[in-house]
């Protein structure tokens, strides 16, 4: 946008951001806004983090909530107040009513993260579990305030929470030392886009101000595209804190002003992101968290943009701990480290091997095959990167010239949500089976010392890898072991260096495996 634009001139708007100012640190707190030294890097830009993640309730959502419940005359606290909320939100209100005395009904979807549900309970908000998403909690809240005669705090759509919010673009407008190229928000309902947008385009009508939505909840894209708020028939909920179907009135209108462009990103990016803001913070964001890191990335990508500043807003750190293995795997992909591919090998003695050579020196991330008794076997194979897209081309071309068949499987989805932990399972006809697990020092080419470590002497009937980030790899093997070779095989296990524990006769193994 080249001009100032009229909602950010209204006189309304300018001193209800002011009244918000005076009042929002009363509870919230003036988050810094911190040089992302290895990220800047990595993009060729100076990248700025603005973090809300460092709130009291670790989400910027205190700031809207808290201004609402500020305004509101006592005798609309009588009977309390009422919000629905996927947590962030939920967090703030019941913190803000327990600073004015007043009661906290907070209507949450039953998809929610446990840490967000107890951290309401433990500032003292009732909660109530209702429907999958926000929308069907929206419905059941507003049911419950007409009820119960309860104060409905909209989590976005309302002039004060907007104003609420827009103290964060305040903020940077007092911390930045010349104006940035443009600032990068989140976007959910667009309470968060359009109190920032506001706040930003009052001072800097030149500086960009970026919305960022996941591909699969990108509800305000939709707004814009349709010229009106749109109700999604769904939407994904890996970034849980932006999953609404539909933006508000309100929202819709400023951020239709105040924001230039909004990008959208995917789930292997967002955790790529949240990868990104722990190598410089050492915080773990939640997924809604690091969305505009993501679009940075994309943006700076797409216009090869250099030596220009950057801002990023870190929205929140509301993350279930059980969530961190599912982002780590994808971080990988996301940050093209990783490449992922199915193969066909011959199904005869030291195929494997012969595979691992054809590899090279290559840092295998994981290895999945079961025996199946066909003439060749299906294996699941990742490989570290260093060079992304280009270093993953050559690598499948260096595969298919070995001779054999294969497939780069990095961009599907079944692939890198299921069949990377369903490759395997019962073995097709095996004789005199052996399993066996292995622990050996993780470094580049380990996994094909091992293989040759262990001999072309014996077929191997099943081989699990996968790369922990730790120092030592972790293997699961089938060997088949004819009778009258079983001495010696077990000679040779005690000379390989390697510490194992046989399996075999391991309960689970047989249910599975066997």
């Amino acid at each position: 946008m080249s001009s100032l634009p009229e909602s950010a001139r209204s006189t309304a708007w300018a001193e209800r951001i002011t009244s918000a100012v005076a009042r929002v640190y009363d509870v919230a707190k003036r988050t810094p806004l911190t040089n992302a030294e290895r990220l800047s890097a990595s993009v060729s830009n100076t990248v700025l983090l603005k973090r809300e993640d460092q709130q009291p309730v670790f989400s910027f959502k205190l700031r809207g909530a808290y201004n609402r419940i500020a305004t509101l005359p006592e005798a609309a606290l009588v009977n309390g107040v009422i919000c629905s909320s996927a947590g962030n939100h939920a967090q703030g209100v019941a913190l803000a009513a327990k600073l004015r005395g007043c009661r906290a009904v907070i209507v949450m979807p039953a998809t929610t993260p446990d840490i967000k549900v107890n951290a309401v309970r433990a500032l003292g908000g009732d909660v109530v579990l209702h429907g999958d998403t926000y929308d069907d909690a929206a419905a059941h809240a507003k049911a419950l305030s007409t009820a119960q005669s309860l104060t409905f705090v909209h989590p976005f759509d309302d002039d004060e929470v907007i104003a609420g919010q827009a103290t964060i673009g305040v903020e940077i407008t007092e911390q930045c030392s010349a104006p940035p190229y443009a600032v990068f928000v989140p976007i959910g309902g667009g309470g968060l886009a359009a109190g920032v947008g506001l706040a930003i385009k009052q001072q800097w009508p030149q500086t960009k101000v970026i919305g960022v939505e996941p591909e699969q909840a990108a509800s305000m894209l939709a707004a814009r595209e349709a010229g009106h708020p749109v109700t999604l028939e769904r939407v994904g909920m890996f970034a849980d804190g932006v999953a609404v179907r539909r933006v508000g009135d309100k929202t819709f209108d400023v951020v239709a002003e105040v924001v230039d462009e909004i990008i959208t990103v995917n789930t292997d990016q967002t955790c790529a992101a949240i990868r990104d803001i722990y190598e410089d913070t050492r915080t773990v964001v939640e997924p809604a968290g690091a969305l505009a890191v993501a679009a940075i990335h994309r943006y700076v990508q797409a216009h090869e943009l250099h030596d220009e500043t950057l801002v990023g807003i870190v929205c929140g750190a509301n993350l279930n701990f059980d969530r961190l293995r599912h982002i780590a795997e994808r971080a990988a992909v996301g940050e093209q480290r990783e490449a992922l591919f199915a193969v066909r090998i011959d199904e005869t003695p030291g195929s494997f091997r012969r595979f691992c050579d054809a590899l090279g020196p290559l840092a295998v991330t994981e290895f999945n095959y079961r025996y199946s008794g066909d003439t060749d076997a299906r294996i699941f194979v990742g490989v570290a990167l260093r060079n992304g897209k280009k270093e993953q081309h050559d690598i499948l071309t260096r595969i298919t010239k070995a001779g054999y068949r294969a497939e780069d499987i990095s961009d599907n989805e079944l692939a890198k949500l299921h069949l990377r932990h369903l490759a395997g399972g019962r073995g097709a006809g095996l004789q005199a089976e052996r399993l066996f697990r292995f622990e050996f020092p993780e470094r580049p080419g380990a996994l094909r010392d091992f293989l040759s470590a262990i001999g072309n002497n014996v077929n191997i009937s099943l081989f699990h890898y996968r790369n922990h980030g730790s120092d030592y790899g972790r293997i699961l093997v089938g060997v088949q072991v004819p009778d009258e070779a079983q001495t010696a095989f077990d000679a040779h296990l005690a000379q390989l260096g390697f510490w194992f524990v046989e399996e075999t006769d391991n309960a689970a193994a047989k249910l599975f495996l066997g």
